[in-house]
């Protein structure tokens, strides 16, 4: 009970949002996928990128999936 209590995190310039999730990772971490929609980069952690890994390779959107 008397554990404080993590500020919320918030990305930095350098951190890495997946797209999906919202997971952030400080850099860019070698697990996660990237993908470009309509000229925009998308970062999917590893997580999201497995559960979602047909539809990644089927080249669709991630607006679909």
């Amino acid at each position: 009970m008397d554990e404080r209590t993590p500020a919320t995190a918030r990305p930095d310039d350098r951190d890495t949002v997946c797209s999906r999730c919202g997971t952030i990772s400080d850099g860019m971490p070698l697990t996660w996928t990237c993908s470009v929609e309509n000229g925009e980069r998308h970062y999917f952690c590893d997580t999201c990128a497995r559960t979602h890994l047909r539809a990644i390779e089927g080249r669709l959107d991630s607006a679909w999936w």
